[in-house]
């Protein structure tokens, strides 16, 4: 009876963890071929999700992001609104040290961030060190970014603690002109009238 059990828990296990996970170099060869410091060069918004581990949905948000690529390091000023009314700033300072690997810094972020991107995909890896309530509680991200066209791109995060899932974070950029810009700041004066 015994080896049964343990068998019944491995396999439960090992449908929990999967037998593998995606890898940036699957991505390899898919277009359009995602450049962070080209896409986040200039104005982008964003509108964002997260749903905790039984799929409700916790919080949403929008961020307008502003980025500078000098040629060695992007800085993006990521500026978040959030459903409830509260209001973020972070900072990012991202070097890319060749084809395929970035790291990034930002104050949240506990030591330094990881991508890997290959094709139209990159993925981060990072501790971070998340505000609940009064507290904050370090969580690991795994997050990817897929590039769809120019203009858009997709962000699918999970948020781990201990090796659990604690949500999902889903984000969804474009990039903005000033034509774009100038249409939204106009539209939210008007809603604020």
């Amino acid at each position: 009876m015994m080896p049964r059990t343990l068998v019944l828990c491995l396999a439960f296990l090992f449908a929990l963890t999967g037998c593998s996970s995606m890898k940036p170099q699957d991505f390899a060869g898919t277009t359009p071929t995602f450049a962070l410091e080209d896409y986040f060069d200039g104005k982008v918004r964003a509108w964002g999700i997260f749903q905790d581990r039984f799929g409700r949905l916790r919080r949403q948000f929008v961020v307008d992001i502003t980025g500078t690529w000098d040629g060695e390091t992007l800085t993006l000023v990521e500026d978040f609104v959030y459903d409830d009314g509260e209001l973020d700033q972070r900072i990012w300072h991202i070097r890319k040290l060749d084809e395929h690997r970035y790291e990034g810094t930002a104050d949240d972020v506990v030591g330094t961030a990881v991508g890997i991107a290959y094709g139209n995909a990159l993925n981060w890896s990072y501790d971070f060190d998340l505000l609940v309530g009064e507290r904050r509680i370090r969580v690991r991200f795994d997050d990817w970014m897929f590039l769809q066209d120019q203009e858009v791109m997709i962000n699918r995060a999970e948020v781990i603690k201990w090796g659990f899932t604690l949500g999902e974070v889903s984000i969804f950029f474009t990039r903005q002109d000033q034509d774009d810009i100038a249409r939204q700041t106009a539209a939210a004066a008007e809603a604020a009238e």
